[in-house]
This record gives C-alpha cells, sequence and structure tokens, in this order.
C-alpha cells in the first residue's frame, strides 16, 4: 500500500487566525481540483468508517429527526466533517485516537466563523454509552433550533418589510379577493 500525504501545519505564529471563507459558488472559494481531493477522501472515509461512526450513522438513519438530517463524512467549505446537518448548521465530529489537535482546532475555527457548531464527541462514548450521546446531540439540535430562531427574530424586528411575506396570516397586503378587470373569475 502507498504511504499517505498527511498534511503540515504551519508555524502557529504564521496563522494565529483561521482563514477567512468566503461562501461563493462552489465550494467557497475552493479550487475544483482541491473540492474534487476532498469529496473524494470524504468517500473514501465513508467506505472505511470506523465502528463509531457505523453505530451513529445507523441511529441517525433509523431516527426520526423531520427536516434535520444528518449527512455522512460532508465536506464543508474545505473541511471534512463526521455528520453534518446543513439546517441546522451543525456539525458532529468524532474523536478518535491519534487525531491532531492542532488540526481539529484550525478546522473548528474556520466552521464557526461560517457560523456552524462543531460538537465533539469521543468515539469510546458512542460505543459505550449511545443513549447518553444521542441525548447531548438532542440537546445540541435544540440550542441551535433556538439559536436560529432568535436571529430570524432579530432579523424580522430590524428588517420588518424585508422579512414579511407579501400576504401575512394577519391579512396585510393587496386585497386577496379582488383581482380587478383582468378577465379573471373570482
Amino acid at each position: 500500500m502507498t504511504e499517505r500525504k498527511k498534511l503540515q501545519l504551519r508555524d502557529p505564529s504564521e496563522t494565529a487566525e483561521a482563514p477567512a471563507i468566503k461562501k461563493r459558488g462552489r465550494g467557497w472559494e475552493i479550487s475544483d481540483k482541491r473540492l474534487d481531493n476532498l469529496h473524494e477522501q470524504a468517500r473514501k472515509m465513508r467506505r472505511h468508517a470506523s465502528e463509531a461512526h457505523k453505530a451513529l450513522a445507523e441511529r441517525f438513519s433509523k431516527a426520526a429527526l423531520g427536516r434535520h438530517t444528518f449527512k455522512r463524512f460532508a465536506v464543508v467549505g474545505s473541511a471534512i466533517v463526521d455528520f453534518n446537518c446543513h439546517t441546522l448548521g451543525m456539525a458532529i465530529v468524532i474523536d478518535e485516537e491519534g487525531d491532531d489537535e492542532k488540526l481539529n482546532r484550525r478546522r473548528d475555527k474556520s466552521l464557526e466563523a461560517v457560523g456552524v457548531k462543531v460538537m465533539h464527541i469521543k468515539a469510546a462514548d458512542i460505543l459505550e454509552n449511545m443513549d447518553d450521546v444521542l441525548a447531548r446531540i438532542t440537546a445540541g439540535m435544540r440550542l441551535r433550533i433556538a439559536d436560529k430562531g432568535e436571529a430570524r427574530r432579530r432579523h424580522e424586528s430590524e428588517h420588518p418589510r424585508q422579512s414579511r411575506p407579501r400576504y401575512d396570516r394577519d391579512g396585510n397586503g393587496p386585497p386577496r379577493g379582488d383581482r380587478g378587470n383582468r378577465g379573471e373569475r373570482g
């Protein structure tokens, strides 16, 4: 088998902050070649998942989470996370033994910069206490739902005309029954 290339970290003084991610187009200004490599690496990771990852993925597949689904080994920006819920802006990372802490902190910092909250779960906890892990994930999901709702309410109060639908529930807006003389039946 060939030797796998590993990412090298720069000197911490050079990379004091996470790089700014600009959400434009495919991959947030990541080259197509780099993005294709990330997706290929994620496919390999899905094929050769750890036992903890398989166990959690099985529970997610059986769970009724409504519109909030978790995608396995998702590419988010220039990072690959174990599970990602796009609608909540939440990522779950399974901490295995031998993971590089500096690389994890940098990835978490760049994801936090674009509004993705990262939850770390130890692989041993998944294999030993699945119910406790699911309770933690559920609590994290509820917190993200509350955060998103608060952000929506704050946006609506700051920009009332921008976020209102044309016809709101109170009946504000143009009259519904009067369509004018356009030859339509009312």
